[in-house]
């Protein structure tokens, strides 16, 4: 079993910047995958980006490339998203998720079977 818990959202204008956070507890293994989704309301929950737990590779989604970046902190069992130049459509309930998943390719959406509560990311413009 696996909790996941966000935190960092909150209220920027438009171009400002936050990093989540989302704190892991319970087993995590080393063939997890840790990725990051974000639903605003009356949207559908997408894909933001994603980290392998063991090793360094990452998968951003193209509308966020080159202003948010996934990391982690095995030792902290923690994973962040630090999001730059933020725009108005960035605006979402961000949700941490994880799944054991043993593949070399990235998984889907429908694998995460481990999510966080979300955390609110309000961007004024």
């Amino acid at each position: 079993q696996v909790q996941l818990v966000e935190s960092g959202g909150g209220l920027v204008q438009t171009g400002g910047s936050l990093r989540l956070s989302c704190v892991a507890s319970g087993r995590t293994f080393s063939s997890y995958v840790m990725g990051w989704f974000r639903q605003a309301p009356g949207k559908e929950r997408d894909f933001v980006a994603a980290t392998s737990w063991s090793g360094g590779s990452t998968w951003h989604a193209d509308s966020v490339k080159g202003r948010f970046t996934i990391s982690k902190d095995n030792a902290k069992n923690t994973v962040y998203l630090q999001m730059n130049r933020l725009k108005p459509e960035d605006a979402a309930v961000y949700y941490c998720a994880a799944t054991d998943w043993g593949r070399q390719n990235w998984p889907p959406m429908s694998s995460y079977n481990y999510w966080g509560q979300g955390t609110q990311v309000t961007v004024s413009s």
